[in-house]
């Protein structure tokens, strides 16, 4: 017998901004955006994470940090 367990993520917008740089792609501005992160086991609360997400204004293709 195999136990499966749900898991989920949960994700709010909490702000955006203006990030210092130019997308490599198209060379447009890079937003910042600023997400909460609520993960859930089985419905209950189990961690709560603040997250910041880079996109680009001009193409929107979301960019990674390296």
């Amino acid at each position: 017998m195999r136990i499966v367990y749900v898991c989920e993520e949960e994700e709010r917008e909490v702000g955006r901004h203006q990030a210092p740089g130019r997308c490599p792609r198209c060379g447009g501005k890079v937003q910042a955006v600023d997400v909460e992160a609520k993960g859930r086991f089985c419905y209950l609360p189990v961690c709560f994470r603040l997250k910041r997400k880079y996109f680009c204004t001009f193409c929107s293709k979301r960019l990674l940090l390296y």
